[in-house]
């Protein structure tokens, strides 16, 4: 039976997330060893690029991104009772990890394609998660942890709005690109050369969010920016002896629902 692929930048993500236990060094920043295995068939082809050239700033930046707010939101989940998680595509928190609830959300495809790599690994799905295929149909559950995670800047200012529209008080975690202006030259450099390569896969960045945008755009939906986080802000990411090094380039929000 032939499934269809998931998004290329969830395999991509996917791919970053392996490498980093592969071509970093300590201190390790987030430790995903279902990663690899979760690309499948695809995991020869993605991790060659990272391995073969691993210190090129765009894959050390894409590594970076990656690892920085998969930390983040983890770090925070022994505080809750279920985790959301918004565009899944291959992330592998519920299949090694216990104690929360999981829901992950996300295309049919892309959750079949987890699904049969998951049995192909020999990993099992715990019975403390729930796939489904819009936030429209999430309740409103326990103490509630959203994780946003390299989702936003393919989505226009609508469906931003319809997103957030849809969610139960919560509390939560989203990255989001920088606009021109409040990037540095590396975070510069990473946009001109992914993100005409994203346009081309069909997945163009439609929103470049500034803190102050991001804090506006919460705030009509009735939550309150708790911290934002740079990728400079995680000691993890300081004075490293490997090529990881921290880009303006993406920003992590927390945010917390009025009524959570």
């Amino acid at each position: 039976m032939n499934i269809e692929l998931p998004s290329r930048t969830a395999l991509t993500a996917a791919a970053a997330r392996a490498a980093h236990l592969i071509v970093d060094g300590e201190p390790t920043i987030h430790r995903d060893p279902l990663a690899e295995p979760l690309l499948g068939d695809e995991a020869e082809e993605l991790l060659a690029y990272h391995r073969k050239s691993g210190e090129h700033p765009i894959l050390a930046g894409a590594r970076a991104q990656v690892v920085c707010r998969s930390r983040v939101v983890e770090d925070l989940l022994p505080d809750f009772e279920r985790y959301v998680l918004l565009g899944a595509g291959l992330d592998s928190y519920a299949y090694r990890s216990a104690g929360v609830e999981v829901v992950e959300i996300d295309r049919p495809a892309t959750q079949e394609w987890k699904r049969q790599a998951l049995d192909k690994a020999g990993v099992p799905v715990p019975g403390n998660v729930t796939y489904l295929n819009s936030a429209a149909d999430l309740d409103g559950g326990g103490r509630t942890l959203v994780g946003w995670l390299g989702v936003t800047m393919y989505l226009t200012a609508a469906e931003l709005d319809a997103t957030l529209a849809a969610l139960p008080p919560c509390e939560l975690v989203a990255d989001h690109m920088l606009p021109e202006g409040l990037r540095d030259a590396d975070g510069d450099a990473y946009v001109a050369g992914v993100g005409p390569q994203t346009a081309k896969m069909g997945e163009p960045w439609r929103s470049f969010l500034s803190p102050d945008d991001m804090a506006a755009l919460l705030d009509k939906h009735d939550f309150d920016v708790v911290r934002h986080v740079h990728q400079r802000d995680l000691p993890q990411m300081l004075d490293r002896d490997d090529s990881l090094r921290p880009v303006n380039l993406s920003i992590i929000t927390h945010a917390r629902h009025r009524l959570s």
